[in-house]
């Protein structure tokens, strides 16, 4: 029985860009659908189940960060890679913080966006957490792994595929820095050095998800030149 291509949906204005971006999936044998709005991308994410979305965020009606939020409603797992052409660092945190796993800023490197595209689906393809304890509890959270969902101070919230592996790391190694090298190894599915905002970014999404004061983190802590360090024991 030969094993199914991932299904990857692109949804991309830019025709000649799309195009190129499809050929070159193929030619990695992934199934590619592209369509060219966000409306059209959530009337097929109705009825068909994709391994992974690539969103680009300056679109005809709905932009991309619309759709991201509403994608997430709709599939909380599944992974999303948005491309932009802003290089503003706000537009980057709210990509995130609409539920983005990562992003690239265009004009992008073909080899860079393929090793994204890769490390994403193998991450995806092969990952199933690992908890230290189900219903892992810390200060008014509590964090079911295996059910991709949190209790907060909030209120109950889906998590993503990505906040899944990412609090599974840190629970596993709760009171050792853990590296960014390991976090974008662990986490992303990179395998080389490359320095990425996203990192950082997406601790601030945890820390507005989880900490009582997002500023003056308690739990997830930043150690410098290192990376950061999980506790569920709060000091004040």
């Amino acid at each position: 029985m030969t094993e199914e291509k991932p299904h990857i949906l692109l949804v991309e204005d830019e025709i000649h860009l799309a195009r190129g971006i499809c050929f070159n999936l193929e030619q990695e044998g992934y199934r590619v659908s592209h369509v060219e709005s966000g409306e059209e991308a959530l009337e097929r994410m109705a009825y068909d189940r994709f391994a992974l979305i690539i969103l680009d965020v300056m679109l005809p009606g709905m932009d991309g960060f619309a759709v991201c939020e509403k994608i997430r409603t709709m599939d909380s797992r599944v992974p999303v890679l948005i491309l932009t052409a802003r290089t503003e660092e706000g537009d980057r945190i709210t990509g995130l913080e609409k539920g983005a796993d990562d992003y690239l800023t265009k004009p992008f490197n073909l080899g860079e966006f393929l090793l994204r595209v890769r490390g994403m689906l193998r991450r995806s393809a092969w990952y199933r957490p690992e908890p230290v304890e189900e219903g892992y509890r810390f200060g008014d959270n509590e964090v079911f792994l295996l059910s991709y969902r949190a209790g907060t101070a909030q209120g109950e919230i889906d998590l993503t595929d990505l906040e899944v592996r990412m609090l599974s790391l840190f629970f596993q190694k709760e009171g050792e820095a853990v590296t960014r090298k390991e976090l974008l190894e662990r986490v992303w599915g990179y395998s080389s050095d490359a320095e990425t905002r996203t990192l950082d970014n997406f601790i601030v999404r945890l820390r507005k998800y989880f900490e009582p004061d997002p500023a003056n983190p308690v739990y997830f802590q930043t150690v410098r030149g290192v990376g950061y360090r999980f506790s569920r024991k709060s000091v004040f």
